[in-house]
């Protein structure tokens, strides 16, 4: 409940950073981050399910209407949202995920994390740029395109996360 305005700056912060700087930046076809996904990934580990699709939800869609998108990020972003305990659950072999805490490197262990953000950022770029093509003619530039933008997506979102985490310790 403390950390209700910290998100909600991050929700914000990384909404704008999406919409006036990455949406317009021309970095080629296959160079497309989609920064909005950390807001996802960084939620608390003890948010509640329904909490964390009503906030997939409302990320989804205030893309959708600011990119002129309709239902394209919210139909990719609320799969990761439903599958995040089950990739944490696969992921970690141990229960330590499911107590209070932010997702962040110090917390999970560098590895995990990573492979935790790899894991959401992978699903969500999947699907994002499987709807948009809706073809099989074009499978490679799809899969480029998937590989290129995640690539972008994680390191961004792994910059975010060092700097939205280390403000906070990681067990508050």
């Amino acid at each position: 409940m403390h950390r209700i305005p910290a998100y909600i700056i991050l929700f914000l912060m990384l909404a704008l950073i999406q919409i006036f700087l990455l949406n317009n930046l021309m970095a080629g076809a296959f160079f497309c981050p989609l920064i909005y996904v950390a807001f996802i990934i960084l939620l608390p580990l003890d948010t509640p399910p329904i909490v964390m699709l009503g906030c997939a939800l409302a990320m989804g869609v205030t893309m959708d209407t600011t990119m002129g998108i309709a239902g394209l990020n919210t139909a990719a972003t609320l799969p990761i949202a439903f599958f995040r305990p089950n990739i944490l659950g696969l992921l970690s072999a141990h229960d330590e995920h499911r107590d209070d805490g932010i997702p962040s490197p110090k917390r999970m262990g560098v590895n995990l994390f990573w492979s935790y953000l790899v894991a959401m950022i992978l699903i969500h770029h999947t699907l994002f740029f499987v709807l948009e093509a809706l073809s099989w003619g074009h499978v490679g530039r799809t899969l480029l395109r998937i590989l290129c933008s995640g690539a972008t997506t994680t390191l961004l979102a792994w910059l975010t996360a060092r700097l939205f985490t280390n403000k906070y310790s990681t067990r508050k």
